[in-house]
């Protein structure tokens, strides 16, 4: 049995004028076109955050599974709802850098969080990859990192293509703790 709605919505103090739906709150993107998080150089000790989300609680690093020499990770500014990335645990910026049981671990990690969005979410496909270097887009070239990116049929809607802005419809911590619930054990 549904019920209507008696009271209006509180109002968020601080937020403007309310323009029915012509302004997307985006607060966590300014973190990222501010540089927040990003290294200052291309050492391990450098800031590297990749180097310091495996000292971190899994809820707090946004870590959805753990495994020998990699470990997948929620993007914190990401593409599409659930984007994860695969990062080793071992500071190389190439992949050609990465040992066999690093490689191995890598591509197992990318397989099981294949699954695990498709049964957490449905995914009809994916993008997977990685920018290698600064020249070719990776946002933090020294800590080489694979994305993965769930797609849907039609997740090209009007938003990106005339507003040029992603719709994402959960919280992050969310996300994560969906998808570690649905990620395949061994």
């Amino acid at each position: 049995m549904l019920h209507a709605m008696t009271t209006e919505p509180e109002q968020q103090i601080g937020v403007g004028t309310q323009d029915a739906f012509q302004r997307l709150w985006t607060p966590h993107r300014m973190a990222y076109i501010q540089g927040e998080n990003k290294p200052t150089g291309p050492e391990a000790g450098d800031g590297c955050p990749f180097c310091g989300i495996p000292n971190m609680s899994d809820e707090d690093g946004l870590v959805v599974a753990r495994g020998k020499h990699v470990y997948a990770v929620l993007n914190l500014y990401p593409y599409n709802g659930g984007h994860l990335m695969v990062v080793p645990y071992r500071h190389v910026a190439d992949y050609t850098e990465l040992d066999s049981l690093e490689t191995a671990e890598l591509a197992d990690l990318t397989k099981r969080a294949m699954v695990a969005l498709r049964k957490a979410s449905g995914a009809h496909g994916f993008n997977i990859g990685m920018n290698q270097g600064a020249a070719a887009g990776a946002g933090i070239a020294a800590h080489l990192h694979q994305h993965i990116v769930p797609r849907w049929g039609g997740d090209t809607n009007f938003m990106p293509v005339v507003g040029h802005t992603k719709v994402l419809p959960q919280l992050l911590a969310d996300t994560r703790q969906m998808l570690s619930e649905a990620w395949p054990q061994d």
